[in-house]
């Protein structure tokens, strides 16, 4: 996840550069339930309104948690399918929040409404994320279902209300990325929290119609629309947060943009964005599927890299025998093509590997979605550029 805000806030307030601090654990995002009451076309875990067997029970469920918490896994993030549709999804919220972990619920918000907000914000869920795919027409087409607009709104309104931290969650594709204007006004107009862009991966159903991804000039031109809103935003004192997710070049994207806005930063920016250090699908991101099956992330669901029925998730994400997780927490990453010759390796890190590997059946591939010229990045065309190394930055620059 590319945090926009944050790097605003530093443009605006530029702060010394620090020691890289990792956090303690891999953040958990956990489809507990595959049913859906929706059939949407970028369905990543291609889920249905039908029972799906084998999954996890309650009581497996709480014996994963009490590992994750030994293991410092310091965010949930509960999912779906539905997670409203799973019937203990309460029970479960409640011991995670209990647990002290930070909590966060991604639902598509149909099913929220005045029967069960009061229990909803009783949870105290630290962050609620519901998914819009445009404006009414567009956003039911995507969502296969008359009204899920005005249901998914009046569910923002409701969490609003109720003083839980809402998120606008889209998912960009060439047909609907021409309503995000109108989606980031209707962020302002509702008073909404926090957007975040996902950019589209090609996993699930989102693999079957990625033919229908953006063209790299629009992701181009949405990732400008984002960051001039979010520094007007600062400029202004409101406090919204904007975040992407799903295509790490975004940060080397935003260093342009501070090239051009605030070129005396730019080293600045560049050694701040560097230890960030771009992808982390397999190291800080972590997935357990709806059967207990662990993944370097949600795109990764045709590989498994064990069950926790078998292994502790603990056991599992520390173990780098699995030639993918041994690759992914390798520093730097071995990538090959224009992103191994890339001259903002050291921000991006390689982009989105399962891009790569749903089109190539290679992991380490070059990222088919990064929207960056050869000449921008710095790589020859052609057979030249898989000759290149990655570059990696060997001095910091730190605030004067």
């Amino acid at each position: 996840m590319f945090r926009i805000s944050q790097y605003m806030q530093e443009i605006a307030h530029p702060t010394p550069l620090g020691a890289k601090r990792n956090p303690p654990g891999p953040v958990v995002i956990w489809n507990l339930i595959r049913r859906c009451n929706l059939t949407c076309l970028h369905c990543y875990s291609i889920s249905a309104d039908k029972d799906f067997p084998g999954e996890l029970s309650t009581d497996e469920v709480y014996r994963v948690m009490d590992d994750l918490k030994a293991f410092h896994v310091p965010v949930l993030i509960l999912s779906g399918g539905e997670p409203l549709m799973r019937p203990d999804i309460f029970d479960i919220s409640r011991r995670a929040k209990d647990m002290g972990f930070y909590v966060g619920l991604s639902t598509n918000g149909t099913l929220i409404d005045a029967s069960n907000i009061e229990r909803i914000a009783a949870i105290g869920y630290d962050y609620v994320g519901i998914s819009i795919d445009g404006i009414k027409a567009t956003h039911d087409r995507f969502r296969r279902l008359d009204g899920a607009f005005e249901r998914s709104l009046n569910a923002m309104r409701l969490c609003k209300r109720h003083g839980i931290k809402i998120g606008m969650r889209f998912t960009m594709t060439q047909d609907n990325a021409a309503e995000l204007p109108q989606l980031l006004q209707l962020m302002e107009d509702e008073g909404i929290d926090k957007f975040y862009l996902s950019h589209l991966n090609y996993a699930g159903r989102g693999n079957i119609n990625r033919k229908h991804d953006v063209v790299l000039n629009t992701t181009r031109w949405a990732l400008d629309l984002l960051f001039d809103r979010c520094w007007d935003y600062v400029q202004r004192g409101l406090k919204k947060e904007f975040v992407t997710g799903n295509n790490d070049a975004d940060g080397v994207h935003l260093l342009f943009w501070v090239r051009k806005h605030a070129p005396h930063l730019e080293e600045h920016m560049r050694a701040k964005l560097a230890q960030w250090g771009g992808n982390s699908s397999g190291v800080n991101i972590a997935n357990i599927d709806n059967l207990g099956n662990v993944h370097p992330d949600t795109f990764w669901w045709h590989y498994s890299l064990g069950n926790v029925r078998e292994r502790p998730f603990s056991a599992i994400w520390a173990d780098t025998t699995d030639p993918l997780m041994a690759g992914l927490k390798r520093v730097p990453r071995e990538i090959k093509g224009r992103c191994g010759g890339c001259q903002y390796f050291d921000i991006c890190g390689g982009n989105t590997r399962v891009r790569a590997h749903q089109l190539t059946g290679d992991p380490w591939a070059e990222d088919p979605a990064c929207y960056l010229t050869d000449e921008e990045i710095g790589v020859a065309t052609g057979a030249e550029r898989v000759k290149l190394t990655p570059y990696t930055r060997r001095r910091s620059v730190s605030q004067g």
